[in-house]
């Protein structure tokens, strides 16, 4: 693919300091971060302007409603909204008809968001009195976490 964006003359936030200069992105991903960087041949340059460049935002907790509240939001619009906001991650909360308390409700939600998302996602799986045997076989690394409701 071989795509590249160079962004120059920035005010970048990274690693808790501040560096102005460039931003090399090749295929999507950040390639290189100097004080100058040269562009070449089809490159894409975005002169920033000493603009501020800040790295993505992660919203862990999120209720985006689909399945079954969409007609409060829904994966689609709701990472859209995010994106559009600088969130390029969230992760969200099982409360949803019905509730994300099984390993298929959580399957489920991934494929919708592979389909649907804008954004980088994860999923809560939701506890119950009754699931305790599902958390206990949860493959590590299926659900951003486990979300008890009290009450």
């Amino acid at each position: 693919m071989n795509e590249k964006t160079l962004i120059t003359n920035a005010r970048m936030v990274n690693e808790g300091r501040i560096q102005e200069g460039d931003l090399l992105i090749r295929d999507g991903r950040i390639e290189r971060i100097a004080p100058a960087i040269g562009g070449s041949d089809g490159t894409r340059v975005i002169d920033a302007q000493g603009a501020w460049l800040l790295p993505g935002m992660i919203d862990d907790q999120v209720h985006f409603r689909e399945p079954g509240l969409t007609h409060k939001g829904g994966i689609r619009s709701e990472s859209r909204a995010a994106a559009a906001g600088g969130i390029t991650s969230f992760m969200e909360m099982p409360n949803t008809l019905p509730p994300t308390v099984t390993l298929d409700a959580l399957e489920d939600k991934y494929a919708v968001a592979a389909e649907k998302s804008l954004a980088n996602y994860a999923f809560y799986l939701g506890a119950t009195n009754d699931n305790l045997d599902v958390i206990r076989s949860l493959p590590q690394g299926t659900a951003a976490g486990i979300k008890i409701f009290m009450g």
